[in-house]
């Protein structure tokens, strides 16, 4: 049995649409899926509680990491799929990446991970965060790479690469960190649509987040040589040399990309702000929450009329 482990902070907003995209094709008993609400002060917990074979956990505290570690006790099988609650992938998307977690790749290497293809849907983004994403999506680093499509499959075997999601920022870098090229799979067939910020600030905190978990993983790599993993490397001159000399007409964006990435750099320099750790761009979730708002007041009547 898949077991599917979505973390859920104030998510009422979107995880209705995660939820009914998963579970519309599913088989019964085909899947095994846990929503662990953490520190919410919305209707998270509620939106999945109302969804039939959904298994809600409610934990007081806010915290991505840990609850990944409460989903993981109690999900039932493998591959262990960990989905972000505001992508939707379809239930044949997860057989699609559970098939290549069994299949022997060109490289006679069996895959212990696998991601989908990411689509940025920059529609709604000021023309700064478009400029920085024509570069961005066509970076070679990318390439098979399980960071930044808010869905990664595990086999029995690859998930046993680490016991609890350690306290680092970014769960999907570590993941990354954790297999080599040959290990990983991009399956083609299946894409899961990642929505871009829709204001440049959103932009620059994700790419802050982005930064301080690389350093977060090199330090763990420093700090403790038993920590499986390999921190993500950096080539500085790729978005120039890989993209804007190949593209031309993407130099104007290129510049754009230059000014925004050194100014993430700095600002990821200065000491860390409080808050709940997640390090989210709200702004892509904003025209989702009247229909998260809806939904909630509906279920809200529906518990009235019990």
């Amino acid at each position: 049995m898949t077991s599917i482990v979505i973390a859920a902070h104030n998510e009422s907003a979107v995880l209705g649409r995660c939820l009914d995209s998963l579970l519309a094709g599913m088989a019964p008993g085909e899947f095994d899926v846990t929503v662990v609400a953490n520190g919410c002060t919305d209707a998270t917990a509620q939106v999945a509680t109302a969804r039939p074979g959904v298994r809600v956990l409610d934990l007081p505290a806010a915290g991505k990491v840990a609850a990944l570690n409460a989903g993981d006790t109690v999900a039932l099988g493998f591959p262990r799929v960990y989905l972000d609650a505001d992508i939707a992938i379809s239930a044949d998307g997860i057989r699609a990446l559970r098939a290549a977690l069994s299949d022997v790749g060109l490289s006679s290497a069996k895959a212990l991970a696998a991601t989908p293809r990411r689509e940025l849907d920059v529609s709604r983004s000021p023309f700064l965060v478009r400029a920085y994403f024509a570069i961005n999506s066509r970076l070679p680093v990318f390439r098979n790479a399980l960071f930044g499509r808010g869905v990664i499959a595990l086999s029995a075997e690859g998930r046993s690469r680490f016991g609890q999601f350690p306290d680092l920022v970014a769960d999907d870098l570590f993941l990354d960190s954790l297999f080599t090229a040959t290990e990983k799979r991009e399956v083609e067939s299946v894409s899961v649509q990642v929505a871009a910020p829709r204001r440049t600030r959103d932009l620059l905190r994700r790419l802050v987040r982005v930064r301080r978990g690389n350093a977060t993983i090199r330090a763990a790599l420093a700090a403790d040589p038993g920590f499986r993993g390999e921190a993500p490397t950096s080539d500085r001159a790729s978005w120039l040399r890989d993209v804007a000399l190949r593209n031309p007409s993407l130099l104007p964006a290129a510049a754009c990309y230059a000014v925004i990435t050194l100014t993430a750099a700095t600002l990821a320099r200065l000491p860390g702000q409080s808050g709940d750790g997640w390090g989210r761009d709200n702004s892509s979730r904003q025209d989702d929450r009247q229909a998260g708002d809806m939904e909630a007041s509906n279920l809200d009547a529906s518990d009235g009329r019990r």
